[in-house]
């Protein structure tokens, strides 16, 4: 089956923001007297915001309900944003690029008042025809529902998409999901080698990613 659509994955593939999810929730936790674990942000990546406040709520911190961490870490999310998106080289370039050839979707672990402020200020959001959020779907990355609810909007096989994906979870999502994917490492965070052996295609950077590659991507 040929490529008919592809689907970008948000925070480690556009923009750099694992750092800074990591120091907002860093600092969360420090400011109400928790404990961050040494696998806390490997954990994180690829949970709806459900279950990464829950998580905060349950393990890391005393006191706060769910709803009250995702507002705040949310809160300092946007403000940090406002100030400046930590958009990854070639990612704008890349989108245009791509969506030139394909329809484009994203599927995000950000919850969608995020998604929606990124993409407006890397002035791309008219460019994607469907976007979900992990709060939008029952479960977070690695289960494969944020990917199946964005093909279901595109109107496109599963096997028909590429995902582009950096995390572990990210990949095993896409994976699950039925995509091809192809994997964009980010150095400071690189995914699992199981996790990695997954995707048909590893490229370096996000100038490696063009139509032609996506083309010739290999169904799982």
């Amino acid at each position: 089956m040929n490529v008919q659509a592809v689907v970008f994955d948000l925070d480690g593939v556009l923009i750099d923001s694992e750092p800074v999810w990591e120091e907002v929730r860093r600092r969360y936790v420090a400011d109400h007297g928790g404990r961050w674990l040494p696998d806390t942000q490997r954990r994180l990546m690829g949970m709806s915001t459900e279950e990464w406040a829950t998580y905060l709520a349950t393990d890391l911190v005393d006191g706060p309900a769910p709803e009250e961490v995702a507002f705040e870490v949310i809160d300092r999310m946007r403000r940090r944003y406002a100030e400046s998106v930590p958009t990854l080289p070639g990612a704008v370039a890349a989108v245009r690029r791509i969506a030139d050839r394909y329809p484009l979707g994203l599927n995000s672990s950000s919850p969608r008042a995020l998604i929606d402020l990124v993409l407006g200020e890397l002035g791309v959001a008219a460019l994607f025809r469907a976007t979900v959020s992990t709060e939008e779907v029952d479960q977070g990355k690695p289960a494969p529902d944020g990917y199946l609810m964005v093909a279901a909007q595109l109107e496109t096989p599963p096997a028909a998409c590429v995902a582009v994906e950096d995390s572990s979870n990210g990949l095993r999502s896409a994976h699950a999901a039925g995509m091809r994917v192809i994997a964009v490492p980010r150095p400071r965070y690189p995914p699992e080698p199981d996790a990695l052996a997954l995707a048909s295609h590893t490229a370096d950077d996000l100038d490696a990613l063009t139509p032609d590659l996506i083309a010739g991507t290999a169904a799982p």
